[in-house]
């Protein structure tokens, strides 16, 4: 019998040597540094291969000739309906953006359902109902899944998996490695919407102009962005749990140099920032699902920002920042008053349950 795979943890160090925590707590889920290093010290030495260490959104799998993308996720926001979406239109949408934020064009879904007894099933028709409704404007289609059932108590209503797998198209070589001295960074639009819309919900707070999701399947536009500037697209992102920060920090550390970003050019809404305010919040760290991070060679940067601009999906993108030698593996911010702040991954997550 092989020996069972057993930790080390003496170097876990984040905040506190992770072995100091006899259980999971919430923040391992929240894509900050306590979920990072369980990846990095307790997943990946038990599963250590090629496809996994690159840590993206998707693995890249080469078979047969050709360049897969693969991709597996779980859903259990809470609430299952929000202002712009739900649980099913999340649980694709976001699966479809893992994809192609790798180059690819996804093809194929997975579905897997565990429900707790006593789940309304007029709830669970209406979460399918808008799976297949997402699945057909995204241009993918849900091929197999699977159904399991805990008792009363053992759940939370519904909670969703999923699996995608697309071909990444020739030429294209994005990753978060990829990024080099002197890229722009771009985002497609206003961030935080997502984390302020089920935060709105679950806090009733009511604003002049509601907050919605940002929910959106993302592969069309970022399929017309890499018509228009190919391999010049270094790195691409959908920056969810974290937020913009723990993306961008991820990129900096993974491709070994700094970004800087501009404050001021960041795009956010009136109604988000308010909310944020109120909440004691930073909208840099609340989940997105409709917005799409993009580092490209500084001369294509113009040209990504006007496919963007023609996408219904991205007419309020902007160049927020750029790749720098300094700062190595880490994003920093430049202020409204000149200054520069650091801007860390979170231990956790400022919102819990988002996504």
């Amino acid at each position: 019998m092989p020996e069972a795979f057993v930790p080390d943890f003496s170097n876990w160090s984040c905040p506190l040597p992770l072995a100091d925590y006899p259980t999971i707590v919430m923040g391992h889920g929240g894509g900050g540094k306590l979920g990072n290093e369980l990846v990095e010290h307790l997943f990946l030495p038990a599963f250590r291969n090629s496809a996994l260490e690159d840590l993206g959104d998707a693995a890249i799998l080469d078979l047969a000739g050709a360049r897969l993308a693969l991709t597996t996720d779980s859903f259990v926001v809470q609430p299952l309906f929000f202002p712009g979406g739900s649980i099913g239109e999340l649980a694709v949408n976001g699966t479809v953006n893992d994809l192609a934020v790798t180059g690819a064009t996804p093809h194929a879904l997975t579905a897997g359902f565990i429900l707790e007894e006593g789940f309304p099933l007029a709830q669970l028709a209406a979460i399918v109902d808008a799976m297949g409704k997402a699945a057909a404007a995204a241009g993918v289609q849900i091929v197999t899944g699977d159904t399991k059932v805990v008792e009363r108590g053992h759940g939370d209503g519904c909670y969703i998996n999923t699996a995608g797998v697309g071909l990444i198209r020739p030429g294209i070589h994005a990753g978060p490695h990829q990024a080099r001295i002197g890229d722009a960074v771009i985002v497609s639009g206003a961030i935080g919407d997502h984390g302020m819309a089920i935060m709105s919900v679950r806090e009733g707070l009511e604003f002049e102009s509601p907050i919605r999701s940002d929910c959106a399947a993302l592969n069309g536009m970022i399929a017309a962005v890499l018509d228009a500037a190919g391999s010049a697209v270094h790195a691409m992102r959908d920056p969810t749990r974290g937020g913009l920060a723990s993306t961008l920090n991820e990129i900096a550390r993974a491709s070994g140099v700094g970004i800087v970003i501009d404050e001021p050019a960041l795009p956010v809404r009136m109604e988000v920032q308010s909310a944020c305010e109120l909440l004691g919040l930073d909208p840099v760290y609340v989940a997105n699902e409709g917005k799409a991070v993009f580092i490209v060679a500084p001369e294509a940067a113009e040209v990504v920002l006007a496919e963007l601009h023609a996408q219904p999906l991205g007419r309020e993108a902007a160049r927020i920042g750029h790749v720098v030698a300094e700062h190595k593996q880490m994003l920093v911010a430049r202020t409204a008053m000149g200054a520069t702040r650091i801007i860390p991954t979170q231990i956790g997550e400022q919102l819990p349950r988002i996504c």
